[in-house]
């Protein structure tokens, strides 16, 4: 079997065992093991999976399948500035869509996007997928980014029947990230994450994109010359 195919079926295992650990099969298996039993199980396949996707695609060759235009190297690091922003901004706010029993008006990352933590992890597999032009990475980057999208999907579907008030929250914000404040259910000044966010974004930006890339993937972050 081609390295790529197994990638793509390892990647797929990833997606396809995540979301249904993460839906159909939660509540059966938390009535069977309990909250941390399952969260040990849960942990224990995430980690196998992308585990075993991740260590194959080290071992696939480094390919590229078009150029990527140098005037796409400011762009796509203002891309990741955003993606870390968003990050740092979801860990350091309750956010409603993650967090059970969380209610009030929607803030900081939020009211740019009800899921900042999954659109972080989509623009960064956006962001590789054109900047490496990598059939691995494109393979690995494009598993991440339907995990993403097709959790944040399922997980408005299961917060609205949990909780009907949640329908509340979906309509003071978006999914798309902007797309709340471009058709006016947000303010403009909604595109301040908060000083936290950019703080903490900017420096996890900085130094991971400056030092960090080189040292755990093995290669400076495209167009980070720019600012050396």
């Amino acid at each position: 079997m081609p390295d790529l195919l197994l990638l793509g079926i390892l990647t797929g295992l990833f997606v396809a065992s995540h979301e249904l650990l993460s839906h159909p099969l939660r509540a059966p298996l938390v009535a069977r093991l309990g909250e941390k039993g399952f969260a040990i199980v849960y942990s224990l396949v995430a980690l196998a999976s992308f585990g075993a996707a991740v260590q194959l695609w080290r071992q696939i060759p480094k390919a590229r399948l078009w150029d990527t235009p140098a005037s796409f190297y400011v762009p796509s690091l203002a891309l990741m500035l955003l993606a870390f922003i968003l990050f740092v901004g979801s860990v350091t706010a309750p956010n409603p869509a993650m967090m059970p029993g969380v209610h009030g008006e929607p803030r900081g990352v939020q009211r740019i996007t009800r899921h900042p933590m999954m659109w972080s992890f989509v623009i960064w597999a956006l962001v590789h997928m054109v900047m490496t032009a990598d059939p691995r990475t494109i393979v690995l980057a494009s598993g991440v980014a339907t995990l993403a999208l097709v959790g944040t999907l399922m997980q408005d579907i299961k917060k609205k029947q949990q909780n009907p008030s949640y329908a509340t929250h979906m309509a003071r914000t978006s999914h798309v990230p902007f797309f709340a404040i471009l058709n006016g259910r947000q303010p403009l000044s909604a595109l301040w994450p908060g000083l936290v966010a950019v703080l903490g974004g900017a420096l996890l930006w900085f130094l991971f994109l400056g030092w960090g890339h080189l040292y755990l993937i093995g290669v400076r972050a495209a167009g980070w010359s720019y600012f050396q």
